[in-house]
């Protein structure tokens, strides 16, 4: 009867330097037959992914937030840029939603004040204005229209 040596990976710490090394541990586990191990990977790994889907619509929302922001602190300074940036923002942000649908309004709006604070940050950095504090509708980020003056 042969033995089978139990390893114990640090699935925690391997998913933060590397997803597919670690669906590659989880794989390798499984061959050799230990079976809680590989389960104790995916569960680690799927939390991994979860957060980093997590992370890139809340940057996505930051930069979206950003532009929004700067575009009511500086009219004149309105480009086409900044308005392409806005639905660029939108729509990455529709298909991260798309992709994972627990990422939806009801997140997205439990971190709508931090993020907003992020975002107002980040434009004051960009301008260098002191911008004021202020309330932002899911209207304005989601649904409004920036258009150029002609």
């Amino acid at each position: 009867m042969s033995e089978q040596i139990q390893t114990h990976i640090d699935w925690e710490g391997m998913t933060l330097i590397s997803h597919y090394d670690t669906a590659v541990a989880v794989r390798d586990a499984l061959q050799e037959g230990n079976v809680d191990d590989a389960i104790r990977g995916l569960e680690e790994l799927i939390e991994a992914l979860s957060r980093s889907d997590r992370r890139a619509l809340e940057h996505q929302l930051v930069r979206l937030m950003m532009h929004v922001i700067k575009w009511h602190a500086q009219p004149d300074r309105r480009s086409r840029r900044w308005r392409n940036s806005i639905l660029n923002a939108r729509a990455e942000i529709a298909r991260i939603q798309r992709r994972v649908i627990s990422l939806n309004r009801t997140v997205i709006l439990a971190d709508w004040d931090e993020l907003t604070e992020m975002a107002r940050r980040e434009a004051e950095s960009e301008t260098d204005l002191d911008i004021e504090p202020r309330a932002l509708s899911w209207h304005e980020v989601f649904e409004a229209d920036y258009r150029l003056e002609t």
